[in-house]
């Protein structure tokens, strides 16, 4: 990924030496990486710390609606949502909770009235790329490589706030930019970009997040805004959000998910 100098550095640079130039991009380019790096460690500070990087689950309770096109697609639907570092998320949807979605590992599963069934692929990959790319993965693992390249990128808006956005590329050359609030320094917005795998161009995938309420010590969002190449697909509206719950034993289990929903 190529980032463009800033106009005054390089007439400065054009002048100089080749030995000095060298030094002079050496030296402004640990001062950024340090930028971002206070940004980061900001924002992960802002969220609640260590505490923050110790949490087992987030569980929450909410309402979504879907676009179409940027358009609202009809009304919303409850939805429960539980997600357990790293890679385990189950969400059940309908007012009697008998439509649950496991997304285990890199599979997905559905269960209905109807039992089980793989979900279309295309959801899938959709679901562990936002996982993949998300705030959580990023600090706790993209951060904790020393091949992961940080870049600070200056201030931006994002819905009326100003906020400090900071890009990393990770050492598989994805990248995931962050804005955060720089009063706050929470996390305002969330974006990647990913290549089609049939028409091989490029999308942007973003949230954005607003509305925060302090739960359990973590600040929250209970607003949160997807979009797909800049038009709205889904918003989240949260109710109810609570931290480390003790999860009974069959919780992941398709079977008891299965047996429990009424044929």
């Amino acid at each position: 990924m190529r980032r463009l100098l800033p106009v005054a550095l390089v007439l400065m640079l054009s002048v100089l030496p080749l030995a000095a130039r060298a030094q002079t991009v050496s030296d402004a380019g640990q001062k950024n990486v340090k930028q971002a790096r206070v940004m980061l460690d900001a924002m992960v500070q802002a969220l609640g710390g260590q505490a923050w990087l110790n949490v087992k689950n987030q569980m929450q309770q909410g309402n979504v609606a879907a676009f179409f096109h940027g358009e609202p697609s009809g009304g919303t639907t409850e939805y429960w949502e539980c997600h357990t570092w790293p890679d385990h998320d189950r969400i059940e949807y309908s007012r009697h909770r008998d439509v649950v979605q496991f997304y285990i590992g890199q599979t997905g599963t559905e269960v209905t009235y109807k039992g089980r069934a793989p979900l279309p692929q295309e959801q899938v990959d959709d679901f562990l790329r936002r996982r993949e790319h998300s705030i959580e993965t990023v600090v706790r693992l993209w951060l904790n490589d020393s091949n992961t390249i940080l870049i600070y990128e200056g201030q931006r808006l994002v819905e009326r706030h100003l906020a400090d956005q900071v890009t990393l590329i990770s050492r598989a050359n994805e990248a995931v930019t962050i804005l955060t609030d720089v009063e706050t320094h929470l996390p305002l917005r969330r974006s990647f970009e990913w290549r089609d795998p049939d028409y091989k161009d490029m999308n942007l995938d973003a949230e954005e997040y607003d509305n925060y309420h302090t739960i359990d010590g973590f600040p929250t969002p209970f607003t949160i805004t997807r979009y797909k190449n800049g038009d709205i697909t889904r918003q989240y509206f949260l109710v109810h959000v609570t931290y480390n719950e003790d999860l009974p034993a069959d919780f992941w289990s398709v079977d008891a998910a299965e047996g429990r929903i009424k044929k």
